[in-house]
This record gives C-alpha cells, structure tokens and sequence, in this order.
C-alpha cells in the first residue's frame, strides 16, 4: 500500500523539477526589471544544475515521458531567453564585444525552434548528446562571465558547440517525418 501512495510523487519530481525551472523563468524576469544581479546569477545557477537534474533523475530512474520531454524543453527555452535577456542587461562590455557570436547562436536557435514548430506543432525535445554538451558549455560560460569573468576560449567552445548541436537538430527536424523525445543524435536515427 505505501508503494502506491509514494509512487506518483516519485514519478513526478522530474517533472516537478522542470516546473519549478520554467516559474524561476518569472522570477529570473523579474530580477533584470529590478536590475539585481545577485539574485539573477544564483538563481540561474540554479536553473542550469536543475535542468541537468531532472534529465538524470529521469533517465536513471526510468521516469521519461513524452510530456516530461515537453516540459523540459519549454523551460529550456523560457530560461534560455531569460537568460540571454539577462546576458544583454548585465554583461553589457562583453556584449558590444561579441555580439557577433551570439548573434549567430540565437539566429541558429530562432531558426531550429521555427523549423520545428512548422514541422510539429511544437518545440523539438530531441535531447541529443550534442545539445546536451552544449548546454554544459554555454551554462559553464555563463555561469563563469557572471561569477569570475570572460575567457575567450570558453566563449568560442560554447558557440561551436551550439552550432554544430543546432546544425544536427536541423537535420533531424528534416529527417523525422514526426515528433519524437530523446532522440540520441543523427548517427541514431540513420541506423
């Protein structure tokens, strides 16, 4: 009997995770309109280590599903814009100096959200190694120009990584005729 009770709630902290991540998303908007920064950084960190969570959470415990798979991926992007918002507020000296870069890291971005959009009717939640490493790279280099500054060489190994991550979602947008979660990469799918 007590396995019943605990087991939905235990089905949804992944879940409850990527909720909580997509309200910080309010609470992180709030903060530029406040201009507090400290509260921005920390709450972003946040955000970024409870994005890796939910996903480890999930995969370990095989607790994935095709609306959790929705739900990540729509707080990725609530947190990804706020956070890129919050990029364009607060690290102003860095911004006129590679606006270039992450010009060309949102143009890749608004393209694959758009691609997937008229293809599915909504967000892709592909999931694929290659996003996932650069996430970690474009977090690690957020969360290093908020708390200790810029390193060129870290800003240039995150925009690689997005671009060739959001080059191969591009393709698997072209390539899966429907929607599908956690698709591992394009080599995957051509097998």
């Amino acid at each position: 009997m007590q396995q019943t009770l605990f087991l939905p709630l235990w089905r949804n902290i992944p879940n409850a995770i990527s909720m909580a991540r997509l309200c910080a998303a309010a609470i992180l908007l709030a903060t530029l309109i406040l201009h507090r920064v400290d509260i921005f950084q920390w709450l972003f960190l946040a955000c970024m280590l409870s994005d890796i969570a939910d996903g480890l959470i999930a995969r370990a415990f095989g607790l994935t599903s095709a609306f959790g798979a929705r739900l990540d991926s729509l707080a990725d992007v609530a947190t990804t814009a706020v956070g890129t918002l919050g990029v364009l507020v607060f690290q102003q000296p860095f911004l006129t100096h590679h606006a270039l870069g992450l010009l060309v890291i949102i143009g890749f971005y608004a393209v694959e959200v758009l691609a997937s959009l008229w293809r599915y009717g909504r967000v892709s939640s592909f999931h694929t190694f290659l996003a996932r490493i650069a996430a970690l790279m474009g977090g690690t280099f957020v969360m290093t120009l908020f708390f200790f500054g810029y390193h060129e060489w870290l800003f240039e190994l995150a925009v690689a990584a997005y671009i060739l991550s959001l080059s191969e979602e591009m393709v698997l947008i072209y390539l899966l005729p429907r929607w599908r979660s956690d698709v591992r990469g394009v080599y995957w799918v051509l097998r």
